[in-house]
């Protein structure tokens, strides 16, 4: 019985070299950089799949059904973008074909009434650091942060996920989200009014750790994707 090697997640994004050799690997269907691709890019997708439908659950389908789509179809990247931000079109677009199907009528550019004078959450002061509980008040702070995003309107939240949460730049992000760099711009200016700048300063470091997919959950779905393709 084959041992499988225990891959590290990348601690940057992947060089344009290692893209390419990953993506001749996968496209010979060698399961180690199928796996690796997967790891890189998971949290990214699982992020800017739940901005758009804000259920962790559906999220997750549009994760796997987008890795499913993408190495069935490998041949189909040409090198035009990052193998990142052409994963992430792919999952954003079925993201956004899941919510169609469910509100027919929805479209997610667009603003409610009133929706720059929507009322922003108050969020409960960081605890100080010699406070034994900190730990578990950041993790309820991290529960409220992400409450508070998934309820900006829908064209804030995502360039917010992109931009502050996935640290994507202003030109990536126009390019994931089909958008002018001057909308993006706007629309996270606008995001950050709604959850405060103050606020989000003194939540900085836990919100990096917000909507974490990672671990077993992580593992869980790439064995998934590996299953499907065959190569598990």
């Amino acid at each position: 019985m084959s041992v499988v090697p225990q891959l590290r997640l990348p601690a940057s994004p992947l060089s344009l070299s290692e893209e390419a050799d990953l993506v001749r690997r996968a496209r010979a269907r060698e399961a180690s950089a199928v796996r690796a691709i997967i790891q890189a890019n998971n949290r990214r997708l699982f992020r800017m799949a739940r901005s758009i439908l804000k259920n962790d659950a559906e999220a997750e389908d549009v994760v796997q059904e987008t890795y499913v789509r993408a190495f069935t179809h490998l041949d189909g990247f040409r090198g035009e973008s990052s193998l990142a931000t052409w994963l992430t079109r792919i999952a954003m677009n079925e993201a956004l074909g899941r919510l169609r199907r469910q509100h027919p009528t929805v479209e997610w550019t667009t603003l409610e009434p009133g929706a720059l004078e929507a009322q922003v959450i108050q969020f409960p002061l960081s605890t100080p650091p010699e406070d034994p509980e900190r730990t578990m008040a950041q993790r309820e702070i991290q529960t409220v942060v992400e409450r508070a995003i998934d309820e900006l309107p829908d064209a804030f939240r995502s360039v917010f996920i992109a931009r502050v949460v996935e640290g994507l730049s202003t030109e990536e992000t126009a390019e994931v989200l089909d958008l002018k760099p001057e909308t993006v711009k706007t629309r996270l200016f606008r995001a950050r009014a709604l959850l405060r700048d103050n606020v989000e300063k003194r939540i900085g470091p836990v919100m990096m750790e917000a909507f974490p997919f990672a671990g077993k959950r992580c593992e869980r779905l790439t064995e998934a994707v590996l299953k499907r393709l065959d190569l598990a």
